[in-house]
């Protein structure tokens, strides 16, 4: 039973689903194969019932900020810069953060009102190996700690300044490291969506100091949950996909693990899950579910099975 209480509505996949309305699906198979991450089989039927009924709920109040823009322009007399209306997602390592990112801005494109939308990931930053290394802190690569959030925080005041560029650091899942030297270039975007583990995590307030969060900056955020225990199986079974794919790269960090036994592989990432993931995970992360505006929670196959929206 509900809780009368929550803060949250409580949808089935089913009553979630009908909310949909008109909505066309824009995309087809082949599309949704390039957006898949990996190990997660989504499927059209997913996509149908639960990321258009997403989409047009973030359609929705997307328009609702254009027009309070316009509302905010004629009170002034005078033309303000149109701000991007930025989208967070945040859960788990495995979780399947990346897919759901990706599927949002593949459909949000395709509304008339906001063709252009913009991705992107806090993995960028990270502080480089080398600097990881330096502080002690390669083996809590994810926490908070491990993140320049002073260049994160200057990214996001940029867009909403309504800057005309803005340099986002870039990061390679192959060589495990930020890339130096390289940047995503955002102009005039409608939408950006920012995804990573951390998004949605508030540090310790210091008695004075006049301070901005992150989250300070997002218009809706979303956090995609699933049991612990089933985000541990996805997370050691990519391992396995990884080991018998884009690991085999002489260049990726994790090419060593390419002659491991399955046994080693399994002992491998359980170490990694149990020393650093779970731990992140139940300390800094999860714990930031409730700030949320809509929870996405997956059942063990890693479909969603229920959706929890904020009462407004």
């Amino acid at each position: 039973m509900a809780d009368a209480h929550s803060t949250f509505l409580e949808l089935s996949r089913d009553e979630w689903a009908r909310l949909r309305a008109n909505t066309p699906l824009t995309l087809d198979e082949d599309e949704l194969r390039e957006l898949r991450g990996i190990n997660e089989a989504v499927a059209l039927d997913e996509v149908r019932d639960v990321y258009l009924p997403l989409s047009r709920l973030l359609n929705l109040r997307v328009s609702a900020r254009q027009h309070l823009h316009e509302v905010t322009t004629n009170f002034l007399g005078a033309l303000t810069p149109r701000v991007p209306f930025v989208i967070a997602i945040a859960g788990s390592v495995a979780v399947g953060k990346s897919t759901t990112a990706r599927v949002l801005q593949a459909l949000l494109a395709r509304w008339p009102v906001h063709p252009t939308v913009e991705l992107i990931t806090t993995d960028g930053f990270l502080y480089p190996n080398d600097e990881l290394v330096q502080r002690n802190l390669m083996d809590r690569k994810g926490f908070p700690e491990s993140y320049d959030v002073r260049r994160l925080l200057s990214v996001l005041a940029e867009l909403k300044s309504g800057a005309e560029r803005v340099e986002v650091p870039l990061y390679s899942h192959t060589t495990y490291d930020v890339v130096p030297d390289d940047t995503l270039t955002i102009t005039a975007a409608d939408i950006v969506i920012v995804e990573g583990i951390n998004v949605l995590q508030v540090p310790p307030t210091r008695a004075g100091v006049d301070q901005l969060h992150v989250s300070d900056y997002f218009d809706f955020s979303i956090y995609v949950d699933a049991a612990e225990s089933d985000v541990e199986r996805w997370y050691i079974e990519r391992t396995f996909a990884l080991r018998d794919g884009a690991f085999r790269e002489p260049e990726s960090f994790f090419h060593f693990l390419t002659p491991y036994s399955d046994d080693q592989v399994h002992e491998f990432a359980t170490s990694i899950w149990e020393g650093i993931n779970r731990r992140n995970l139940r300390e800094n992360i999860a714990p930031t579910r409730s700030r949320a505006d809509l929870v996405l929670y997956k059942g063990p196959d890693h479909a969603v099975e229920q959706v929890l929206l904020r009462k407004m």
